[in-house]
């Protein structure tokens, strides 16, 4: 089943999907960029734009070897991947939108825009466990996003500065100028503009965090949720003045002279030479991150008033980090902060609940993965999708018949999803220092 809706960028094709009653709208382009340009939002196209099948990802590592040779990253290509294809390009900036069938621009649906993670230079918006979320069949909209990563996404230099008075954080631009579009299209598709809420998980959290403090994103959302992530964007951040030594080795290697030729080398060179940096020049392993750029990223902007929902994973990348993170940040200056804890042991391996492994939970998407998952997991990915639908139609989570959540300010307890039954407790402290000390996190 095709169907076609008028928006105000013009006419638009969508497609049927695994779910019965929802229309998927794939690969919409929101936006257009040279590369180390900060994007322009498409406003306009000619024509019926095809919205039935997925956009270009982002260059990346991964878009120059074959991930099935690459034993360090098999894990998650196993688990995310296999079996699939994608296609990589500079020309990138495309989102996707799912929405109930019998949705009309009378329907004001809340909305989810949902950030990937990847350590700012990996993912897309559309790999298995983001492909249908069940969201939709519960009365939400949902929107998923790429955006500019690596070398393409964070690079900086004084010369990019002088041409744009500011440079770096293009990939958090691309996501700022998404959630414009969504806001400035979402009621055709059904949508609610002032219904907003903004999601993801590791660098999708950061980037939400940074999202969240921007002064450039004022009224553009009213909710927040951040898996595995909250509270390291501004550990891992630095000013763009200190990263310039680093990006200036990267182009010194490239043997350019200026941007003009920078910006014609192949994609393949950049990602090459930007690699054997990070692990050859001091700083390089922080040098793809937001930074500072007092435009985006302001020192001492701080968290919107709204309400949060934060948490990690049991066996996730230093768990107790974390887990103490997430549970400090917004503390005394946010009102309602929802704090979850996951630690269900997903069952084909004993990797236990390692990190991104709620994303399954999170999205329904339980039926695509290869695991050989039980009725409890699948009740509850219903409970947590129905938490999470929830908090996007009314800023709580809380509904009938299910355990009662409370924010941090009434209760010290978080929600605990996973091996006992779903409710309020503390999770152990020591037992999270035995797996941070003893487990190796998947993917490493």
């Amino acid at each position: 089943m095709e169907k076609i809706i008028k928006i105000p960028c013009g006419e638009i094709k969508g497609t049927d999907c695994r779910l019965d009653g929802v229309i998927a709208f794939k690969g919409i382009r929101y936006a257009t960029a040279g590369r180390w340009e900060y994007p322009t939002q498409v406003t306009e196209w000619e024509g019926i734009y095809d919205a039935t099948s997925y956009g270009n990802c982002c260059y990346q590592p991964r878009s120059f070897y074959n991930e099935e040779e690459n034993l360090k990253k098999i894990f998650y290509h196993n688990e995310f991947r296999k079996g699939e294809s994608y296609n990589y390009s500079e020309d990138c900036l495309f989102l996707n939108v799912w929405v109930p069938e019998d949705a009309t621009p009378q329907s004001k649906l809340p909305v989810i825009v949902y950030i990937h993670g990847g350590g700012y230079t990996g993912g897309c918006g559309h790999e298995k466990h983001f492909d249908d979320p069940i969201w939709p069949t519960r009365g939400v909209i949902a929107v998923t996003i790429n955006y500019r990563l690596g070398p393409l996404g964070f690079f900086c230099l004084p010369e990019l500065t002088e041409e744009a008075g500011h440079c770096g954080n293009y990939g958090l631009f691309d996501q700022l100028v998404a959630i414009k579009w969504v806001r400035d299209n979402v009621a055709a598709f059904g949508g609610d503009k002032d219904r907003i809420t903004i999601m993801g998980q590791s660098a999708g959290a950061m980037s939400v965090q940074q999202l969240c403090t921007s002064p450039l994103t004022d009224g553009m959302f009213c909710g927040a949720v951040m898996s595995s992530g909250c509270g390291m964007g501004s550990m891992l951040m630095s000013t763009p003045e200190k990263v310039y030594p680093f990006w200036s080795e990267v182009m010194k290697r490239l043997g350019c002279l200026n941007l003009e030729q920078l910006r014609k080398i192949p994609p393949e060179r950049l990602f090459a030479e930007w690699q054997k940096a990070k692990g050859e020049v001091k700083g390089g392993v922080m040098s793809t991150c937001p930074v500072k750029d007092g435009c985006f990223v302001v020192e001492g902007s701080l968290p919107k008033q709204m309400p949060y929902i934060i948490g990690s994973n049991s066996h996730d990348m230093a768990p107790t980090i974390l887990y103490s993170l997430g549970k400090k940040w917004g503390k005394g200056s946010l009102d309602k902060r929802y704090i979850y804890h996951f630690d269900r042991m997903l069952p084909g391996d004993k990797n236990g609940a390692w990190h991104s492994a709620d994303l399954w939970y999170w999205f329904g998407t339980l039926p695509r993965c290869w695991r050989p998952m039980e009725q409890k997991d699948y009740d509850l990915s219903s409970r947590m999708t129905t938490y999470l639908c929830n908090f996007a139609k009314n800023g709580d989570p809380n509904g009938e018949n299910q355990p009662e959540w409370t924010t941090q300010k009434e209760s010290k307890k978080v929600m605990c999803f996973g091996e006992e039954r779903t409710g309020m407790r503390n999770p152990s402290v020591a037992r999270l220092v035995g797996i941070m000390l003893t487990n190796k996190s998947v993917g490493e």
